[in-house]
């Protein structure tokens, strides 16, 4: 048995280092992805269910921010996350009435009901401040990422996980951390969230084969693509316009470690990246109890009637 599973550990290795080779093959020889949309994917409904095409990232930006959420089976963590977005970017208006925001949930060929979670804030907001892009195939996060961000009319464009797992408030750490890099004269600038300052809380509760992958991960990273980034694959990066345009449009992989790519095609590019530490807490796949209570990671399920769904949060 001790000898089956070392040869499933060495299979496992194996296939992260082949893994790796092929990212960078892929972005070497291959031409321009297919960018082209299902007719369906061109447009966003608005609060009374009209059609409204949706712009391009081509175009000037018409607003300070534009928030790329990618969705994929996320009803039930979605609402976390959004009633933390939208509360914060709301009171940050009121403070400043001439920032500009938006929020753009991509359903990524999802089988429950994102979408319909997601357009009760298009009602609440209006689809000037909250818009749905619904993929009629899954293309995977990466894919949805860059569908979202072609849409944006942001001047900056931050890529956040629906699972809330980063304070959202910290997009002023990252925001701070584009400024420094003074994105001038072609305003070409990434700013990464990072979990790199946790690794040490994390190994200590990984197994010992977990943090080799884990470790053996981030030497192939850096040896064959990224130099210099420790968190490549941290769901909260905020991109200037013109780097986004630059970055996504070149980008070949749509999912596991699409990231990886990305900051490789931005390096390539010289385009400045910076890396900032962010809060974060993993956040576990939520679903309902036998009596309909949602739980969560650090939540229990407590007894509730079959009508009356809860989170108990510790």
């Amino acid at each position: 048995m001790d000898f089956l599973c070392e040869i499933v550990q060495a299979l496992v290795a194996l296939a992260a280092v082949v893994f790796v080779v092929l990212l960078v093959i892929a972005h070497l020889t291959a031409g321009m992805v297919d960018l082209t949309r299902h007719e369906k994917e061109k447009y966003f409904l608005t609060a009374t269910g009209e059609k409204r095409l949706f712009p391009s990232l081509h175009d000037p930006h018409s607003r300070e921010l534009s928030v790329v959420v990618p969705a994929y089976n996320e009803e039930l963590r979605l609402p976390v996350m959004m009633d933390e977005a939208m509360e914060y970017l709301e009171n940050r208006q009121k403070q400043n009435p001439s920032f500009t925001y938006e929020v753009i949930v991509v359903d990524d060929g999802s089988k429950d009901k994102t979408t319909e979670v997601a357009l009760r804030y298009t009602t609440k907001y209006s689809a000037d401040k909250v818009r749905v892009l619904t993929l009629v195939k899954n293309r995977g996060k990466g894919g949805a990422v860059r569908m979202g961000t072609l849409s944006s009319r942001g001047k900056v464009i931050l890529m956040a996980d629906a699972d809330g797992a980063t304070k959202f408030s910290d997009i002023e750490k990252v925001e701070a951390g584009l400024n420094d890099l003074n994105p001038k004269p072609e305003n070409m600038a990434i700013s990464c969230g990072s979990r790199a300052h946790l690794e040490k809380d994390s190994v200590a509760q990984r197994s010992l084969f977990r943090t080799f992958l884990m470790y053996g991960f981030h030497f192939l990273v850096w040896f064959f693509c990224v130099k210099g980034i420790k968190d490549t694959q941290c769901g909260f990066k905020l991109f200037t316009r013109e780097a986004a345009l630059k970055t996504f449009s070149s980008l070949h992989v749509e999912r596991w470690a699409f990231d990886v790519e990305l900051l490789y095609i931005a390096q390539c590019f010289k385009i400045p990246i910076a890396e900032v530490a962010v809060n974060w807490t993993e956040i576990e796949a939520l679903q309902l109890c036998p009596s309909f209570t949602v739980i969560r990671s650090k939540a229990r399920c407590i007894n509730t009637s079959p009508f009356q769904a809860s989170l108990d949060v510790k």
